[in-house]
């Protein structure tokens, strides 16, 4: 099976490749060398060949424009270009994603090329490495020459095909990077999220919906169960709310007459407060009983809008007032406790944050992205179990279960910057570790680097990269396939 699906993967790159190249060729020119600028900001990306530079000569600039968010092609807008005092604005690209302008340099010199991006969403300016404007085209084709990237294991990837799939490049950084402890842990709901629905009085229960079962979900206020005691000798609760109707009825109607006697001073004062307080205290029996009393039954409500977590009762039992009937969650703020063993008990107190995978999808979260924090963990360990357990508090962006294990990696604080990158950009051959390096958005490098410690996100990389470097971070495989079948010459050149 997995021999069959690197051959439909392959045919599958070929066929687009080769789809792409048809593209071009629609509107295709030839030229010997072109200059390869790259620039991003916090939107874009631009990729930039550029006919080498001739002051009083025409110059063509093909630019790539690229979403970082998603890296597809900005399929509308309007660009200027500016080359010196040259400017030229285009409102719709030639071509999905790419704009071509043609712009004349005035002098020769350093110069640069500046792009303004005017779309709906926004404005945006991308600013390109500087290059030398030339005399004379020789000299500008030979400085071309010498820029060129190029590498005895490169492979050509063109935007055209990287639009097409599920592609994205990320840079390395340079950051603290300290032990990383790995272990499962268990999701758990929080206190605060939980509410127990009690039994308000003694007597029979009922299920006051049709398919009350665990996981249905509830409204706060609304009726889970009712509890009747109408065949009951004692503690009948339609006895109790009758008593407590006429307690209430006989203590406002001696409260009100004592009221009337009082402002002719027939009664004391003292007298009409204690009315007043008997008829303050029927009352509060009369309306306790009436808010949860209806039609001979008790009603048992839920105090919390969410889903039934756990029913302790059936319909058709007898229960005690007080007596706890269902659990209702929210489900909103989680609880992650992970055990972890005792030789790592030191570096606890230096958690700086930690990230988790589900067993389920296999997705990674932060515990930033899931705006939790470290709760606690554990000064001790029981003699059965040398186990330190480390809680964390989450809230449930990523869906999680409570019940369900997840794994764990646990991040400590660092001392010493080390190289990263996301771990999704590493390729395992034959026990080896690869990435593909960008040396422009369309040539890719294939290197062996040595990995270290992961956190679930990123890897620590020991040797290969020295933090300076952009590396493929989705679709490296595609970008595999495509330098193992030999479909695109990085000699060829690029056109458009």
């Amino acid at each position: 099976m997995r021999t069959n699906y690197f051959v439909l993967m392959s045919v599958g790159v070929l066929m687009l490749a080769a789809s792409c190249s048809r593209a071009v060729k629609d509107d295709a020119h030839s030229h010997d060398e072109s200059l390869q600028l790259t620039a991003y900001n916090e939107l874009f990306e631009v990729y930039a060949e550029v006919t080498p530079p001739v002051a009083g000569d025409t110059c063509e600039i093909v630019a790539h424009f690229t979403w970082l968010d998603g890296f597809k092609p900005l399929e509308s807008g309007a660009i200027k270009a500016t080359l010196g005092i040259a400017g030229q604005t285009l409102e719709a690209p030639t071509r999905v994603g790419i704009y071509k302008f043609h712009l004349v340099p005035a002098a020769t010199g350093e110069a640069c090329i500046t792009f303004d991006i005017a779309t709906p969403d926004g404005s945006s300016h991308l600013v390109t490495p500087t290059f030398t404007v030339c005399d004379d085209n020789h000299e500008a084709q030979h400085i071309a020459a010498d820029l060129k990237a190029a590498s005895s294991n490169g492979v050509v990837f063109t935007k055209e095909m990287s639009w097409k799939v599920d592609f994205a490049t990320d840079s390395c950084r340079r950051e603290l990077f300290g032990q990383v402890i790995r272990t499962m842990a268990q999701v758990q709901p929080s206190q605060d999220d939980e509410r127990v629905v009690a039994a308000q009085g003694s007597g029979i229960v009922a299920s006051a919906m049709a398919s009350l079962v665990e996981g249905s979900a509830v409204s706060g206020g609304q009726t889970l169960f009712t509890i009747e005691s109408g065949a009951m000798a004692e503690g009948n609760l339609a006895v109790r709310y009758s008593e407590a109707e006429s307690a209430y009825r006989l203590a406002k109607t001696d409260y009100e007459r004592k009221q009337s006697l009082a402002a002719d001073r027939i009664v004391s004062e003292a007298e009409l407060q204690r009315a007043k307080a008997a008829l303050e205290q029927a009352e509060a029996v009369y309306n306790n009983l009436r808010s949860h009393f209806s039609s001979g039954r008790l009603a048992a409500k839920s105090p919390i809008g969410g889903y039934v977590k756990q029913l302790l009762v059936r319909s058709g039992e007898y229960v005690e007032a007080g007596q706890p009937l269902a659990v209702v969650s929210q489900n909103r703020q989680l609880m992650v406790r992970a055990d972890v063993p005792s030789r790592y008990w030191n570096l606890l107190a230096d958690i700086a944050t930690a990230t988790l995978r589900t067993t389920s999808e296999g997705r990674t979260y932060s515990l930033e992205e899931l705006g939790g924090k470290v709760v606690s963990y554990g000064r001790s360990v029981d003699l059965s179990s040398p186990m330190v357990p480390v809680t964390f508090e989450v809230r449930n962006a990523a869906g999680l279960l409570p019940g369900s294990m997840v794994e764990m990696f646990i991040h400590t604080r660092g001392s010493r910057p080390v190289v990263t990158i996301p771990t999704s950009a590493l390729i395992e051959e034959m026990g080896n570790w690869f990435v593909y390096v960008q040396l422009t958005p369309e040539y890719f490098e294939k290197r062996e680097v040595t990995a270290g410690q992961n956190d679930g996100l990123r890897t620590e990389i020991t040797s290969g990269l020295n933090g300076t470097e952009r590396v493929v971070t989705r679709g490296a495989v595609l970008v595999k396939i495509t330098q193992m079948s030999g479909g695109l010459d990085a000699e060829s050149g690029h056109q458009h």
